[in-house]
């Protein structure tokens, strides 16, 4: 708490531009005594406190310099953050104080659980690393309050999981997410864990080749979307260093020396990459992007295949992987859905003038 009493009366008693003798006379007291409240030595009782401010015709709170806190759950939880931003451990007490107030709030436990975990990396932070597991724990049973889309037990566990990965109780912190992976949520983490920490690559691969596929279909999934946001906002070189971003990352990744879902990738990816350099006045090279648009949809489409094809890497004969996308059923009707979007007349009368001349 501060207050800053010392020097309100110092501050007050100038603009009323009164000696210190002076405001000793109104108040009864010495002038030995208005020295030692100004310089901090000792502070007034409160009924003085009281006739001060009256005096100077403000607020017991002004003159002491009080401020209260805003001390609800999301105002607390705005504080602890910006003090983990600083590394300022004092977040941890002020994690304590919330959940004495409100130990069976799921928002309250919750985030205390987060802050705790902030200041469990390092040596030496095993009770920190406890605290945290413990919270998580009580974050689990009240899980029904939660109203938060982007928290489920399956992240708690997740978030137990790193915990006991600090604590070096690897075993633990795999069997939590070989238990609770949804959809693969976690197979990234599982093989990370188990390739690195326990030495057993052989079961890591498929959680590994797992994690890399997810990883490259968001990305991939994410800079096309958000392409368009660009587009929309007249970004085009943003756009287009995107877009080769993308293409990149298929490229790295994948072989083309069969017909694979890739070529559908490729058919949209090439397309819209297209369209931004028509809007960025490169027109060669936009009808050079549209030809091979063109290449990779009727190679689809000439013997669909649903599976990722070749990678740079092996992967175990017995590892199965299909891939669709909601554009369309044909790599043409994918494309055909991008140009709607696009809803570019330019884009649209050279794509079908290319489509129906090359071979």
């Amino acid at each position: 708490m501060d207050i800053k009493l010392s020097e309100n009366i110092r501050k007050f008693r100038k603009e009323r531009r009164f000696t210190q003798e002076q405001l000793a006379e109104v108040l009864g007291v010495t002038t030995g005594a208005v020295h030692k409240w100004e310089s901090g030595i000792s502070i007034p009782d409160i009924s003085l406190i009281v006739e001060m401010a009256d005096f100077f015709n403000t607020s017991v709170d002004v003159l002491l310099g009080y401020k209260m806190k805003d001390n609800h759950i999301q105002s607390t939880i705005e504080r602890m953050e910006e003090m983990c931003r600083n590394t300022d451990r004092e977040a941890l007490t002020e994690a304590e104080k919330l959940l004495k107030k409100y130990p069976n709030s799921f928002k309250a436990v919750a985030e205390c659980a987060v802050i705790y975990s902030f200041f469990s990396v390092g040596k030496g932070k095993e009770k920190e690393c406890r605290r945290a597991l413990e919270l998580y724990e009580q974050a689990r049973i009240l899980i029904d309050q939660n109203t938060e889309p982007r928290i489920s037990e399956e992240t708690i566990l997740g978030s137990m999981s790193m915990v006991y990965l600090l604590l070096g109780e690897y075993e633990k912190a795999v069997d939590i997410l070989k238990e609770h992976n949804p959809n693969g949520m976690f197979s990234d983490n599982i093989g990370l864990i188990l390739a690195l920490y326990l030495n057993k690559q052989k079961e890591a691969a498929p959680y590994l080749i797992e994690g890399i596929l997810s990883g490259y279909g968001s990305l991939c999934n994410s800079i096309l979307g958000y392409t368009t946001v660009l587009c929309a906002e007249n970004k085009y070189p943003t756009a287009k260093k995107l877009l080769c971003t993308a293409l990149d990352i298929i490229k790295g990744l994948f072989g083309n020396t069969t017909i694979s879902f890739i070529d559908k990738e490729y058919s949209y990816a090439y397309i819209l990459l297209a369209a931004v350099s028509l809007k960025m006045g490169e027109r060669d090279a936009a009808e050079e992007l549209i030809k091979k648009s063109v290449y990779h949809t009727k190679r689809f489409d000439s013997a669909p295949n649903y599976g990722i094809g070749e990678l740079i890497f092996d992967i175990p004969e017995d590892f199965k992987a299909l891939s669709r996308d909601i554009l369309g059923d044909s790599a043409k009707e994918s494309v055909e859905t991008m140009l709607k979007f696009i809803n570019d007349p330019k884009i649209n009368e050279l794509w079908n003038s290319f489509y129906e001349s090359e071979g």
